[in-house]
């Protein structure tokens, strides 16, 4: 029988959840006060956060910028088409920065910028909307965390999960007792990704500012398999599928898990088992998190994530998908499908179907700016989730158990991997420094 102060923390997750959660594809018609926003990186998901954004009258884009002139062009157009409006379009993140007219960023770069780009954003007075996961290391996500405490402002995290309803529904089933006492979550990543081949160094393309688009990691030459999109796959630039669609359900696992720290305790086995390519991640992953290991009989919880990206296949019915394991039953969720609840014997209890919310994710980022709400996907919710991607990969690349100190955020006895918590900058303006750029 839980006490009462395990009850009482269940409860608050439960009352939070339904607080925060918006109403599927609410907007805001307050076009009197309407956020000046500016939006880095308009390409791929930068591109779905400008269709989305100009519809809204809310919120006004009045700057775009990206390193490829091919995308600024597109995205300013957009724009000017949607709103009769056109935006300042710039290949230099500093030009919009330094705009006081600017109230809010969004940040859709490739992951090697996006802490760089949010303590930049964030020390210049933004409110930040960063992409997934928050970090390219854990250090970084520290410096991220200390940044939006000095600054007072409002950083939310695009793991939209957190403002779907029919996922924040599940989850306060799960929270509130519905399968008893949750010990483990799982997490998987099953799909089907093409090869991205092998490359050779070569000059980039004209409409691309390649040494803009490096930034503060270190300088390589560049490759055709390289961007765009195609960074993910690449150590200096990427966090694998693990922190691309991963990421999501990691997150949605350590909702339901109703853990508040970093696990204590981590071990991954990974590798290319599929692809003969360039990619230097693995494409096939298991890997396990523990909390509390040595803690009472109650407080003890297991994390678990397993990713395959060469099988057309499913499991317990989704691609992609968090369970969630309770002592009277089990959580079943697939990422932007639904979800299954079932009880002893594996009875189906209560099920649901809906995609993912990204509207009302963006309207959740909007209401935290003008003080009405608390974000969802908070620089807390992203920097755990972001870690577990950032452990899983070290310990992969080292094949080693890894003792994690979650407090002081460093691995224990193991110097190399603890080095692999931080990475290498090369001298740039947007190198971050102890949290100041």
């Amino acid at each position: 029988m839980e006490n009462g102060r395990r009850a009482f923390l269940k409860q608050a997750g439960v009352t939070m959840v339904a607080a925060t959660v918006t109403t599927a594809g609410t907007v805001h018609a307050a076009a009197a006060n309407q956020i000046r926003v500016g939006v880095i990186g308009p390409g791929g998901m930068g591109m779905n956060h400008v269709r989305n954004l100009v519809k809204r009258d809310d919120v006004q884009i009045v700057s775009v910028c990206d390193v490829d002139k091919s995308r600024l062009a597109a995205a300013a157009a957009h724009v000017e088409s949607e709103t009769g409006k056109r935006p300042t379009a710039s290949g230099d993140m500093r030009t919009l920065l330094d705009d006081p007219s600017i109230e809010a960023v969004f940040i859709a770069t490739p992951d090697h910028w996006h802490a760089p780009a949010a303590i930049l954003a964030l020390d210049a007075g933004k409110h930040v909307y960063v992409e997934k996961p928050c970090c390219h290391n854990v250090r970084e996500g520290r410096l991220m965390a200390d940044a939006v405490k000095r600054s007072g402002k409002v950083l939310q995290v695009g793991t939209q999960s957190r403002s779907t309803a029919c996922v924040a529904d599940g989850i306060n089933r799960v929270l509130s007792g519905e399968i008893g006492d949750v010990l483990v979550a799982k997490a998987w990543n099953s799909q089907r990704r093409g090869t991205i081949g092998h490359s050779e160094p070569a000059e980039p393309p004209a409409h691309l500012d390649f040494d803009s688009w490096t930034g503060p990691a270190p300088t390589v030459p560049y490759r055709k398999n390289l961007l765009h999109g195609v960074w993910r796959w690449w150590h200096a630039f990427g966090c694998g599928d693990i922190g691309n669609d991963g990421v999501h359900d990691i997150d949605v696992a350590l909702w339901g898990l109703g853990v508040s720290t970093h696990p204590n305790k981590v071990a991954c086995f990974g590798g290319k088992y599929f692809f003969e390519d360039d990619q230097q991640f693995p494409d096939t992953q298991y890997a396990q998190f523990e909390y509390s290991p040595d803690g009472p009989i109650g407080e003890r919880k297991q994390l678990i994530f397993e990713q395959r990206i060469w099988t057309r296949y499913t499991q317990d019915g989704y691609e992609n998908g968090a369970a969630f394991y309770g002592t009277k039953g089990m959580l079943i969720m697939g990422h932007t499908v639904g979800w299954r609840l079932y009880g002893e014997r594996n009875k189906l209890v209560a099920e649901q179907t809906g995609q993912a919310d990204l509207v009302a994710h963006h309207t959740n980022f909007f209401d935290s700016i003008r003080g009405t709400s608390k974000p969802n996907a908070s620089i807390e919710v992203g920097q755990r989730a972001a870690a577990i991607v950032h452990l899983a990969n070290i310990a992969a690349r080292t094949q080693r158990v890894l003792n994690f100190d979650p407090i002081k955020e460093r691995i224990l006895n193991d110097e190399q991997a603890d080095a692999m918590l931080r990475r290498e900058y090369r001298h740039h303006w947007a190198t971050p420094h102890d949290g100041v750029i």
